[in-house]
């Protein structure tokens, strides 16, 4: 996700099984998706921009988990408009439900203490118990992550009554998300787990369940599971339909990845992080759009960070649709006007962001305005095929499932999880580099 928006989600709960492969472990996990509401189907990021947090990064400060990642994980997921694991945290484990999250770097879970004392829990549950789990701790005060040496404006921390390190996090629309922060296992296995890492407990977070942190922060779920690289293939939606189709999603190796093209994460000197670049990001290299073969006249300056960081390009699984800065975004309506102008909806804007939509019959819209690509560098493409092109919006209405950054209050570029439908996507962190790999995401990997 990228980092702006409320989250509200419907939850689906599922349990995971254990298989053992050649004398490694290999858990899978449910992974299922569900449906935002109105007002926030754009974006399931967790805090407001990232931009300035580098500041957390100090060096001289302790790493949450020095123990490298050893094991494999093969999940299957509902997909609809976000992605949401089920994990098991804490010892014994309460399955808990996170949305999975490129674009944010705190993971966080609902923690309300239950009374009177439950049995042990179910295989799921809809929020984590503290008093349940033996290996559950929280931070005080003074730990370095509550107190860095350079404060870190992305997730304001103060001290609590009870001297215990509390945070909170405000969403577009206004929804707090808030608790203290702790230490807490993922407890795969009564032999396997990580070590504690650092999270949110969340008291108070309007309705949503949680965030799987996977951008590139220090206290991202990845960085500190040491996580080398992760992997998903997001299946076809087909509109309004409430049947979700499944996907499949990996933690470590992927064997489908022989087939994967890779472009690199582009890196960017001190001076272009700021006010607008978000260095947490997975920052690619997008060269142009193709609709209906035609390349469009969009400079390659609208795909990169200026010297304030605006125009970064990335890559978020959390975000529904894609977002354009205006250079580009001007383009890709003009060349839809031309082509399917007079069947536009006009004055008809969705969500306060999709403005290019019809009432039309979709599958000859979409056949007017032909296949769409995105381009990055060493020849590698996201192909959007025309039937693709639009999304059911409800009432008989689809748009073109690509918005005006400008429109969320962001300067960036930002590549949705619609356009990443029926392909597999990894984020390769040992190489520092993304692969995009074609795929039927229906099928089982």
């Amino acid at each position: 996700m990228a980092p702006y928006s409320s989250l509200f989600f419907l939850l689906l709960i599922n349990s995971f099984h254990l298989t053992i492969q050649q004398n490694s472990l290999s858990l899978s996990f449910p992974l299922t998706s569900a449906p935002l509401s109105s007002k926030s189907k754009f974006l399931t990021t967790a805090a407001a921009a990232e931009s300035n947090e580098t500041r957390l990064q100090n060096k001289n400060e302790p790493t949450p988990s020095s123990s490298p990642f050893l094991y494999n994980y093969q999940s299957s997921f509902k997909y609809s408009m976000a992605l949401i694991v089920s994990l098991p945290i804490g010892t014994p484990p309460q399955t808990q439900q996170m949305v999975l999250d490129t674009g944010s770097q705190l993971s966080w879970i609902q923690c309300h203490r239950k009374s009177p004392r439950p049995p042990p829990p179910p295989p799921s549950t809809t929020s984590f118990d503290p008093s349940l789990s033996s290996s559950f701790s929280v931070l005080p005060c003074d730990h370095p992550v509550c107190k860095p040496r350079i404060p870190d404006f992305t997730l304001p921390t103060t001290c609590d009554q009870k001297r215990l390190c509390h945070y909170s996090y405000f969403y577009a629309d206004g929804t707090l998300a808030e608790g203290n922060l702790v230490r807490e296992k993922f407890t795969f296995s009564n032999s396997k787990s990580t070590p504690p890492l650092i999270l949110g407990c969340a008291t108070d977070s309007g309705e949503a369940e949680g965030i799987l942190g996977m951008n590139l922060g220090r206290l991202s779920f990845i960085s500190q599971a040491k996580v080398p690289r992760f992997s998903y293939c997001v299946p076809v939606r087909h509109g309004q339909d409430k049947i979700h189709p499944t996907g499949s999603f990996y933690l470590g190796q992927n064997p489908n990845s022989r087939t994967f093209q890779y472009i690199n994460l582009l890196t960017f000197p001190q001076s272009q992080r700021s006010p607008n670049f978000d260095p947490l990001a997975y920052t690619v290299g997008l060269e142009g759009i193709k609709i209906g073969g035609k390349k469009l006249n969009i400079p390659v300056a609208a795909f990169r960070p200026d010297a304030g960081g605006s125009c970064q390009t990335m890559i978020d699984s959390g975000t529904q649709y894609t977002f354009l800065v205006d250079a580009a975004y001007a383009k890709v309506r003009e060349q839809v006007v031309t082509l399917v102008g007079p069947k536009l909806k006009k004055g008809y804007v969705y969500g306060g962001s999709l403005d290019m939509c019809f009432d039309g019959n979709p599958i000859e819209i979409g056949r007017s305005i032909g296949d769409m690509a995105f381009e990055f560098e060493k020849g590698v493409s996201i192909l959007i095929n025309h039937e693709r092109i639009l999304d059911d919006v409800g009432d008989g209405i689809h748009c073109v499932a690509i918005g005006r950054s400008e429109s969320l209050g962001v300067t960036s570029n930002i590549i949705g999880n619609f356009h990443q439908q029926n392909h597999w996507v990894e984020f390769d962190l040992t190489n520092r580099r993304v692969g995009f790999g074609v795929a039927d995401c229906s099928k089982s990997p």
